[in-house]
């Protein structure tokens, strides 16, 4: 069994430790996303509450992900729910529809409001906002620490049901 954990690439430049505060947090979010581009990692797991405060909607970011987005990659998104994606985000709502066959969106729709982790995984580094209210966390590329995130993740996302479709159907 794999843990989906790769050990033998080169960990990417990126902050490791502590980190304070929103401005932190989003420079956090913007960094991994640039560098998920550059380093082509395989595999991003997105997941928040509902993705309020993230900078998704910025160029910079829909740069990123744009540049990130090939055959082979694959994005897992996972929240409670969408709709501030969908009202402060149009930039990644049109990434998302662009790019629909290497993502998937689930919701944990009975998840209270500060029980699904806010987080981004990777195979190379993690981050993990352990108060999202002040925007204070960790992150790093140690194995135990990716590890320990993505076995959180994956029971979330044993509970999660498919959401946020990148297109609506209609007659």
């Amino acid at each position: 069994m794999t843990s989906g954990i790769d050990d033998s690439a080169a960990a990417p430049a990126l902050a490791s430790g502590r980190f304070s505060g929103r401005s932190d947090f989003q420079q956090l979010v913007r960094d991994a996303l640039a560098c998920a581009a550059r380093e082509g990692w395989p595999e991003i797991i997105l997941s928040d509450d509902d993705f309020d405060d993230w900078p998704l909607g910025e160029r910079a970011v829909a740069q990123s992900l744009a540049a990130w987005s090939a055959a082979g990659r694959r994005c897992t998104l996972v929240a409670r729910r969408y709709d501030a994606v969908v009202r402060r985000h149009a930039r990644f709502v049109a990434w998302r529809k662009t790019w629909a066959h290497i993502i998937e969106a689930r919701s944990c729709a009975s998840a209270g409001p500060l029980e699904l982790p806010s987080a981004i995984w990777s195979p190379h580094w993690v981050l993990q906002r352990l108060d999202p209210e002040r925007s204070t966390g960790v992150s790093g590329s140690e194995p135990e620490r990716r590890l320990l995130l993505r076995e959180g993740l994956q029971e979330w996302l044993k509970q999660s049901s498919p959401s946020f479709p990148a297109s609506t159907l209609g007659l």
